[in-house]
């Protein structure tokens, strides 16, 4: 009787489209093993900056990681580059299960984060500095704030944001370009519902700040240099260099300083496929096209793949 009761129940629950949703199961992700990763490329030097999705961050008691950007710095062929992972890529976790990218840090630690990083993408990654909103506003405020060209959904979200009126010079009106003070840049960088595109252009505004900020160090002496590394030092929540590993990265940098700033997204377009997993909405990576990706934008002499 009570399964005649139940099977009706379900017929009506089917009838009247209630039934919810089943979760995608994702397909399992072909890795590299960590001891086969080759070495890097001569001359290249890759460093991941991550960001908490917190204020303060405690190195105790990390946040997620929403940002993720792995800056390689190649002293061989002269370039400087910026390859940022979308925070709700899924990966497969150090215990062999799968989950999202952002989650890594906060339940493994930071070198685990480098570790499938390395794993997914085919290049070897070993250093990280880690950050909180707190700590990239002081150290934008540091330089002068960031010049931002905004769209105008953009600037209609910076509004109902309610940012200062002075974080920004001239105040936020409509589309434009503005100096951007360091909070205002960090709530920039964090718009995903405003003129789509989701994280897909959250992480493209995260690599226009760098960018931009790269751009507006082009003269900067390496006395000044030099200070921005303590300054560094001295907003980091996390970090595994040390500072004759941070001035070395600096004087890499410094080196190339005229150089045109290169940039890669992943995912590629075509490359995610959105599912519901783990009572999420998160995107399933084409791992294997991502990392031929990698591997082409680290092995041309100049490639641009971006948005």
């Amino acid at each position: 009787m009570m399964k005649r009761i139940l099977c009706l129940v379900l017929s009506m629950l089917m009838l009247s489209g209630c039934v919810p949703a089943l979760a995608d199961m994702p397909q399992p992700i072909e890795t590299i093993p960590y001891e086969e990763l080759p070495e890097p490329i001569d001359g290249q030097h890759h460093y991941l900056l991550l960001c908490v999705d917190q204020w303060y961050g405690k190195a105790h008691n990390l946040g997620n990681t929403d940002g993720i950007v792995l800056v390689t710095v190649d002293t061989r062929a002269h370039r400087i580059m910026l390859t940022s992972i979308i925070r709700d890529a899924l990966v497969e976790r150090p215990d062999g299960k799968i989950g999202r990218i952002n989650y890594i840090a906060k339940n493994y630690g930071p070198e685990a984060l480098c570790r499938v990083i390395s794993q997914h993408l085919g290049v070897k990654v070993e250093k990280y500095i880690l950050f909180d909103f707190n700590q990239i506003q002081t150290i934008i405020d540091y330089l002068g704030g960031v010049e931002i060209t905004v769209t105008n959904a953009e600037a209609d979200y910076l509004n109902r944001y309610r940012i200062a009126r002075d974080a920004t010079t001239p105040s936020m009106g409509k589309a434009g370009t503005y100096l951007f003070g360091g909070h205002a840049a960090v709530i920039y960088m964090r718009i995903r519902k405003a003129g789509g595109g989701g994280d897909f252009m959250r992480t493209q505004r995260v690599r226009t700040v760098l960018s931009t900020l790269a751009d507006q160090c082009r003269e900067i002496t390496y006395d000044e240099a030099l200070a921005l590394v303590d300054n560094v030092m001295a907003n980091t929540t996390l970090t595994n260099m040390n500072l004759d590993e941070m001035v070395q990265a600096m004087e890499y940098a410094y080196e190339l300083r005229g150089c045109t700033i290169e940039e890669l997204r992943i995912p590629q377009d075509g490359d995610a496929s959105p599912i519901n997993y783990a009572g999420m909405s998160v995107q399933e990576i084409d791992w294997i096209s991502s990392r031929a990706h990698m591997d082409d934008f680290l092995q041309n002499s100049f490639l641009v793949l971006d948005d």
